[in-house]
């Protein structure tokens, strides 16, 4: 604690020094990673830490005091990866889910002719990651042997990150049709798997196809199933949560 001259008692002195490191040391932690990340492009998914020591510019012993272990390195890389994806999903997403005219909120968009948009944003944002980044893609869904309970891996992590959006759109669009929610998770999480195996197999396909034709794909898939289930409940028709629907 500190006191005035007139007698007041302010709080604890912030210690200058201290800050200033700490800002240096995560500028440092940044710039290895960066590092990490332009090593992986040049050297592969398999870079080793020699590697990625050269690219930086410094030896493995700085890059293990502000990294932490191979292990550390995997998890900062995996956090500049997902930060760098959720910020493309925002982005795309952000023109897709704004209301349409005459729509009250912004999932009523999907109930129309913006589901299809909405799917091939999201789905191109994932895609665009891999086309973009094909060996840091493979670095990060290679995974070393994680010392990191399930919840904490962070390939999951980033699958239920974007889930999380998806949830709550479709959340959203169910509620505005006066359809119970519960769904919208599974569906979320459902569609990230799809994309996600897709993804795989058109990376290690050399004669791959555009991504463009790709997403496209994807989408009239989903859409077509999603289309359905969010449309607004018929009158007169029982709800498929109805114990006495006739199938």
């Amino acid at each position: 604690m500190d006191v005035t001259e007139d007698g007041a008692v302010t709080g604890p002195r912030v210690d200058g020094r201290h800050t200033r490191w700490t800002q240096h040391r995560q500028t440092r932690r940044r710039e290895l990673t960066e590092a990490a990340i332009v090593a992986i492009r040049k050297h592969g998914a398999t870079v080793g830490m020699d590697e990625i020591a050269a690219q930086a510019g410094t030896s493995k012993t700085v890059i293990y005091r502000h990294l932490g272990d191979r292990l550390g390195l995997y998890l900062a890389v995996c956090e500049a990866v997902d930060a760098q994806i959720m910020s493309d999903l925002r982005q795309a997403l952000s023109p897709q889910i704004a209301p349409s005219a005459g729509a009250s909120h912004p999932a009523e968009s999907l109930l129309g002719r913006n589901l299809h948009e909405v799917l091939m944003a999201v789905i191109d944002a994932y895609l665009h990651l891999v086309e973009r980044d094909p060996e840091v893609y493979r670095f990060v869904v290679r995974r070393p042997l994680l010392g990191v309970p399930p919840e904490s891996d962070p390939v999951v992590g980033l699958t239920n990150a974007i889930a999380d959006t998806l949830t709550q759109i479709f959340s959203t669009a169910l509620t505005t049709a006066d359809k119970d929610p519960a769904p919208a998770a599974t569906w979320a999480h459902g569609l990230i798997g799809l994309v996600r195996a897709a993804a795989d197999r058109w990376l290690g396909n050399p004669a791959r196809e555009p991504r463009e034709v790709i997403v496209r794909h994807l989408a009239d898939f989903a859409a077509v199933g999603l289309t359905g289930v969010l449309a607004p409940q018929k009158a007169g028709r029982p709800s498929e949560n109805d114990p006495e629907r006739k199938w």
